[in-house]
């Protein structure tokens, strides 16, 4: 048995899962429930092919079906927020934080982003782990690189936003 092959995948996974989820302690439970699933349903990884693409699909799966079993949370609106969600005062130039914005993006969109930019993946293992085509993988990507690029720096982004033109 290779078991000890998702050992050196399970920094990969706590990052994901880390923002994915926005919380240390949801993400440690996530990567556990993860790595139990692995464990039971190992029989059905086929030995040759992407362990990591493996694993982050059962973890994807996992974090979807949390989410949709999950009672009904409180919506808070993070903007009014802000006081405890700054950046630290040491910081001169008042950089937003990164791991908000990442927050603020659509789920889907935040899952392509981290796949492809954290964890390095190509393109057609991110859509094998999404269960998606690969050209949404590609629209996910572009939406979510705008977006954050909105979020990081909105005067940036207006300024470099192509104008619309009305049409006849």
């Amino acid at each position: 048995m290779d078991h000890h092959r998702i050992i050196d995948h399970v920094p990969a996974l706590r990052r994901y899962a880390r923002v994915l989820t926005g919380d240390a302690w949801a993400a440690d439970d996530l990567v556990q429930d993860t790595l139990e699933r692995a464990c039971r349903k190992w029989l059905l990884w086929r030995t040759g092919s992407n362990l990591r693409a493996w694993l982050f699909t059962l973890m994807h799966n996992l974090y979807l079906n949390q989410r949709r079993s999950a009672t009904p949370m409180q919506v808070v609106d993070i903007d009014t927020l802000h006081e405890g969600l700054q950046a630290p005062a040491h910081d001169p130039d008042g950089a937003l934080d990164m791991e908000r914005c990442l927050l603020r993006l659509p789920a889907e969109q935040r899952a392509v982003l981290l796949l492809v930019a954290l964890e390095d993946m190509a393109y057609a293992d991110v859509a094998r782990v999404l269960q998606i085509p690969v050209g949404t993988v590609m629209s996910r990507l572009a939406r979510a690189r705008t977006r954050l690029r909105e979020l990081m720096d909105p005067a940036t982004a207006r300024a470099q936003a192509p104008a619309l033109r009305r049409l006849k």
